[in-house]
């Protein structure tokens, strides 16, 4: 099944705004940090709902934003979770992003990157499109360092790039980024029941489920564009 059939069907069952509710937990914070000037172009990279690029429109006071994602009706749907016109989404690929060299100030991607075909050929894409001094905040939950994720792979058609913190720091330099940050944001919203409460149906023991949402949470990798 490729990309967008997967999440075509994602799309239509819902669980677009699943996906929305969880990812709010860590992504609020990442997208607390970007460094997004009023009236700047952002990129939502795999957008599904669309939920990114309304927060920077309402908090960050971001101009025009962009949501792409390779499934249409991810972005049909995320289309019609608002009314504003500086928000719009489109079907696109990863590997050839549409936009023009040096057009936009920012992107954002969290829970996409690693859906890529060619993930080195997609940073080289998301550096020939930032402008100078331009972000890329990549936030991910599926990495080598998060054992919790790696069973992840066994219940989605998709293959997925899974790669460590090195890999990442290394390939945003490969493709001309400066990384800038990198770091765990925990996620302290999932809730943990009580040591004698486990074993639970995911979770044998408590230390584990701390070491998953506490310690690992989400990997974010920050490039900037010389």
């Amino acid at each position: 099944m490729s990309v967008r059939e997967e999440f075509d069907d994602w799309a239509t069952s819902g669980r677009d705004k699943g996906m929305e509710d969880r990812h709010w937990h860590t992504a609020k914070h990442a997208l607390a940090r970007m460094p997004v000037e009023p009236g700047e172009t952002v990129l939502d990279l795999g957008c599904g709902s669309g939920y990114a690029g309304r927060a920077l429109r309402d908090t960050a006071g971001a101009g025009r934003v962009y949501g792409l994602d390779g499934a249409p009706e991810m972005a049909r749907n995320a289309a019609s979770y608002t009314d504003d016109a500086s928000v719009g989404f489109l079907v696109g690929d990863f590997d050839a992003l549409p936009f023009a060299d040096d057009s936009i100030d920012h992107v954002w991607s969290m829970e996409a990157f690693y859906y890529a075909a060619d993930p080195h050929h997609t940073l080289e894409e998301i550096a020939r499109i930032l402008r100078p001094g331009g972000t890329f905040y990549c936030a991910v939950n599926y990495y080598e360092e998060n054992v919790h994720s790696h069973e992840w792979q066994d219940s989605i058609s998709v293959e997925m790039t899974r790669w460590d913190r090195e890999q990442y720091r290394d390939a945003f330099r490969e493709a001309g980024l400066y990384v800038a940050e990198q770091n765990n944001i925990p996620d302290r919203e999932v809730t943990i029941p009580d040591d004698d409460e486990f074993p639970l149906e995911d979770w044998d023991t408590r230390e584990a489920m701390v070491e998953r949402y506490r310690e690992f949470g989400t990997l974010l990798t920050v490039g900037v564009a010389p």
